[in-house]
């Protein structure tokens, strides 16, 4: 007796040699190849426009045949044929057969075909060679499986036309049999949606454009209403271990804390910190998401709610996504703290507290020195890296993780930290200074409560912005002279590259067409192409030497590949003034905080992400004098430029947010971490799906209100196990 076919069969069973292209293309079990979904579909009563086909391009189309010839090949054996099909524009496209055998019956005038291959010139005239075809209608003359609806058209796969791979598909819903339906019966009524066994065949082989249209929605919906569910599923997990309540102690740390600011909060700081006091007050744990503009003021809110926990009796670790980011935090706090943090200490506070540092590269004494303060509680504060995760470091009392950046963690580093707390579970304060679109937080962010900060501190001032083409030499040469007047009149510099760069990499020439130099031109490499060397950190800063402009200037460098000491060392110098211009990666994106730099570079600004260049940017204007960015740029592409100009338009990160997920996939929103080895997202779309998201997010947070462990619902939690395995799965192979 053959095996039942399900999603999880294995596509060789049943669609045998075609398989192995498939595989290719990640298709290998029957529920990959069905959500492998039609990129657009075919109207089967108008021909396709052949003006729009560029050479070399793999097509696939649909015309009329107008008329075919065949004819006695010169140089060998056999006839050829070739026939002209026309798109009912005027635009004809020549068929090329060099053997003439069973297609003199098929191509005859008059005749509409589905046509796939890749468009050549020969002759003066556009041609397909060898193409594959369907002869469509009904009767003995149709070779075609697809009806009289829309006819789907998948995106290219090695060695497969679009035909054959709707013939798989074709395969594959014959040979399913009964689908389980993740989204309740309940729910697909309220919204009018067709069962996964029906909507799968309508969204591959729909009869009408109505029917693929309401089959795409429902899919959609699906997509939507399982990653709310996780996410409920996920909240429902961690409430299920209860918090230690940590109430406010009146004339405590905290309080003593905010008479030392030499500050008052502002509204928004007031709201949000008394949003996360009422969060700590409760047994049920805190999961909230503190998002705001750069520079709004987001640390000291963090401080003030981990000082309310230490005032309590418990402990808080702040985990940041690298070690400059993790020092610059320690250094800052620990500043800001004053004789707060020296308890023990001579002049220290009696009742104050210490802030420990954990990373991966301290030396071995300093190490067990703060390990040993986080296992005591001596410690109130605990900042670290990814070294806060590993087993071996112990707390007394956890009481509040702080995440710093979510976006460059995973759950699972998050869930690692609670982890370490024996009984309870800790609250959570995550914190992202990159502005997040309500779809997207909802989405990524769901199992959270937001909290949102866009009111920037009075005194902070206004960065402006300035697009510096690479074109444009005279530009190029006036960056470079501006960075020496800000100097002079007593500011510091950041110049950022999109790259480290190597000790052995040819200098940059000694024009000014991009950057401190020429373009970068290594033997070979054209620098208008593509694949032209990004500029890097040693490069820059020996060319900023030499710049005649630039000699004189104190240029220091800072990147991933310098050890720890090294990079403490010169960020301490640039925060005390030593260093007028540091030429750096990215490191210094999030927390990174110098009143004095006044000015940006950014070099190969057109390689950054949106959120990237505004976060970048944020480093600068942070003390008393106004910032000036300027994004040098050698891309010739419109798009590229777009993006900078938009970025140089305004500085209301919400609006660039929205725009930076507008031109990215969702499944770079969400990330590996987040959905598993490939994004679950195939058909939603952020940007323009929010109503539908809306409504999943209402009926799956109620289903799994209603029943936690889904228990009437076994296709949904069938459907959350292999999610879960998957993300697993992808995890255990790095």
């Amino acid at each position: 007796m053959a095996e039942r076919t399900t999603l999880d069969t294995k596509l060789r069973t049943i669609v045998a040699k075609a398989a192995t292209p498939l595989a290719k293309k990640d298709l290998v079990t029957v529920r990959d190849l069905l959500e492998f979904y039609p990129r657009t579909y075919l109207d089967p009563t108008r021909p396709t426009d052949f003006s729009t086909l560029g050479e070399g391009e793999p097509v696939v189309v649909l015309a009329d045949v107008q008329h075919a010839v065949t004819r006695k090949m010169r140089q060998r054996r056999g006839s050829m044929l070739i026939a002209t099909i026309q798109d009912g524009l005027g635009n004809a496209l020549e068929l090329t057969f060099f053997s003439a055998w069973g297609h003199e019956k098929a191509l005859v005038p008059g005749r509409r075909i589905l046509v796939s291959g890749t468009v050549s010139h020969y002759g003066g005239k556009r041609q397909l060679t060898h193409p594959e075809y369907e002869v469509l209608g009904t009767g003995a003359k149709a070779t075609s499986t697809f009806g009289e609806g829309p006819i789907p058209v998948y995106s290219q796969v090695p060695a497969m036309t679009s035909m054959k791979v709707a013939a798989a598909v074709d395969l594959v819903l014959h040979a399913l049999a009964e689908v389980p339906d993740p989204i309740p019966v309940a729910v697909r009524a309220k919204h009018g949606l067709p069962p996964l066994s029906n909507a799968l065949t309508m969204v591959h082989q729909p009869r009408s454009t109505q029917e693929q249209r309401k089959a795409r929605w429902r899919m959609k919906f699906q997509e939507a209403f399982v990653l709310q569910a996780a996410l409920a599923v996920m909240r429902q997990s961690s409430d299920a271990v209860p918090a230690v309540p940590r109430p406010a102690v009146p004339g405590a740390l905290a309080d003593q804390f905010r008479e030392r600011l030499p500050f008052e909060l502002t509204q928004g700081q007031e709201q949000v910190l008394a949003e996360i006091t009422g969060d700590l007050e409760r047994t049920l744990p805190m999961h909230r998401l503190l998002q705001g503009e750069v520079g709004s003021g987001k640390t000291v809110v963090a401080l003030l709610a981990m000082l309310n926990v230490i005032d309590s009796g418990g402990q808080a670790a702040l985990l940041a996504p690298t070690e400059v980011l993790a020092v610059q935090h320690h250094r800052s706090m620990t500043a800001m703290l004053g004789p707060l943090a020296e308890a023990g200490m001579l002049g220290g506070s009696t009742d104050g507290t210490r802030v420990a540092l954990l990373t991966g590269s301290q030396s071995a004494a300093e190490r067990r020195r703060n390990l040993l303060m986080a296992a005591s509680g001596e410690a109130g504060i605990v900042v670290g890296t990814h070294a806060l995760i590993q087993e071996h470091v112990q707390f007394a009392e956890l009481g509040l993780v702080v995440v710093d950046e979510q976006h460059r963690f995973g759950v699972e580093q998050r869930d690692a930290l609670r982890a370490k707390v024996d009984g309870a579970s800790p609250h959570t304060l995550v914190m992202t200074a990159t502005p997040i679109p309500r779809t997207v937080a909802m989405t990524v962010f769901g199992d959270m409560e937001t909290s949102t900060m866009t009111e920037v501190p009075s005194g902070r001032q206004p960065i402006t912005t300035h697009v510096v083409r690479g074109d444009q030499s005279t530009w190029v040469q006036r960056t470079w002279e501006r960075v020496a007047e800000e100097v002079a009149k007593g500011g510091q510099v950041y110049v950022v590259c999109p790259r480290i760069g190597q000790d052995d990499d040819p200098d940059l020439p000694g024009g000014t067409d991009i950057g401190p130099g020429g373009p970068i031109t290594f033997e070979g490499n054209d620098a208008e192409e593509d694949s032209a060397p990004l500029h890097g950190v040693l490069q820059v800063e020996r060319a900023l030497r030499e710049l005649e402009v630039t000699a004189d200037l104190r240029i220091g460098i800072l990147h991933g590949r310098q050890a720890a000491d090294d990079k403490e060392a010169t960020m301490r110098a640039f925060g005390s003034g030593e260093i007028d211009v540091l030429v750096a990666t990215t490191v210094i994106e999030v927390g990174v905080d110098v009143p004095n730099a006044t000015q940006m570079v950014i070099i190969d600004a057109d390689r950054f992400g949106i959120s990237q260049l505004h976060q970048l940017r944020g480093r600068i204007g942070r003390g008393t004098k106004p910032g000036l960015c300027l994004l040098m740029s050698q891309a010739a592409e419109s798009q590229s430029l777009e993006r900078l100009d938009a970025v140089a338009s305004t500085t209301d990160g919400f609006e660039l947010a929205r725009l930076d997920l507008a031109q990215r996939r969702e499944g770079d929103v969400l990330g590996a971490t987040q959905s598993g080895a490939r994004s679950s997202l195939r058909l939603l779309r952020l940007t323009r799906d929010e109503d539908l998201i809306t409504l999943a997010h209402e009926d799956a947070w109620q289903v799994v209100g209603e029943d936690p462990d889904l228990t009437n619902h076994p296709e949904l939690r069938a459907e959350l196990d292999r999610i879960d395995a998957e993300r697993v799965a992808f995890l255990e192979r790095g």
